[in-house]
């Protein structure tokens, strides 16, 4: 799966995507909240880790510019602040979850699992159409060039090649794919097609997903 860690201290950051890719996470770290945006903005995750107290944004204003962008993601907050005020910004911001520092990796690794937990109802098997091919152990996505898909990355990918040369409305996508997230809306299904568009592109994949929420998308 994959993670985006956004810590301002140098040496927690290392520390941390260290332990994090030990557990077999692909882990990108950024350093303030901007950076962070920036990932987010060009990028899918299973997994989002805010410290609270960052520099040029905080994890709270970041946290709600993700938000904004309809963006599902569960999102980890970590904060040095141990007051109730603190933890009721993050939450309210749409934070799922908090910690508080110091913490013992153990518990980090288990807030992660909590909130990573996939279905496993995942049919076994590799999908392929055309040049592209869809692993379903690894989530990656390959033609000519391979990268590794999220999670909800996947299982939109998945869901469009078994149903190539049909128009998906963002209403069926979204009950397929995000069936889980109530606060999922059609401009979520619209984000994670850009994401795809993307990554097909950076595969040099000779297939596209076409349309639009109003026509719906299709693989082809």
């Amino acid at each position: 799966m994959k993670i985006l860690l956004a810590e301002d201290t140098k040496d927690l950051n290392k520390v941390l995507c260290a332990v994090l890719e030990h557990e077999g996470y692909d882990v990108d770290a950024a350093f303030d909240g901007e950076e962070a945006l920036e990932f987010v903005n060009n990028d899918s995750y299973d997994c989002l880790i805010f410290d609270i107290m960052m520099p040029k944004k905080d994890g709270i204003e970041a946290l709600k510019e993700v938000r904004e962008k309809k963006i599902v993601t569960p999102v980890l907050m970590l904060t040095a602040k141990a007051e109730v005020d603190d933890r009721v910004a993050g939450l309210d911001a749409g934070a799922d979850d908090y910690l508080t520092k110091p913490f013992a990796m153990k518990e980090l690794l288990a807030r992660v699992r909590a909130l990573t937990r996939r279905k496993n109802e995942y049919e076994e098997g590799d999908v392929t159409y055309n040049d592209v091919t869809l692993k379903a152990q690894t989530f990656e996505l390959s033609a000519k060039n391979s990268v590794r898909l999220s999670v909800k990355e996947f299982e939109l990918m998945q869901l469009l090649m078994r149903n190539t040369g049909r128009s998906l409305t963002a209403e069926f996508i979204l009950s397929n794919v995000w069936s889980r997230e109530p606060d999922a809306d059609p401009d979520t299904a619209w984000l994670y097609v850009s994401y795809l568009k993307r990554k097909l592109k950076a595969v040099a994949a000779n297939v596209e997903i076409t349309g639009d929420l109003e026509t719906g998308f299709t693989l082809k």
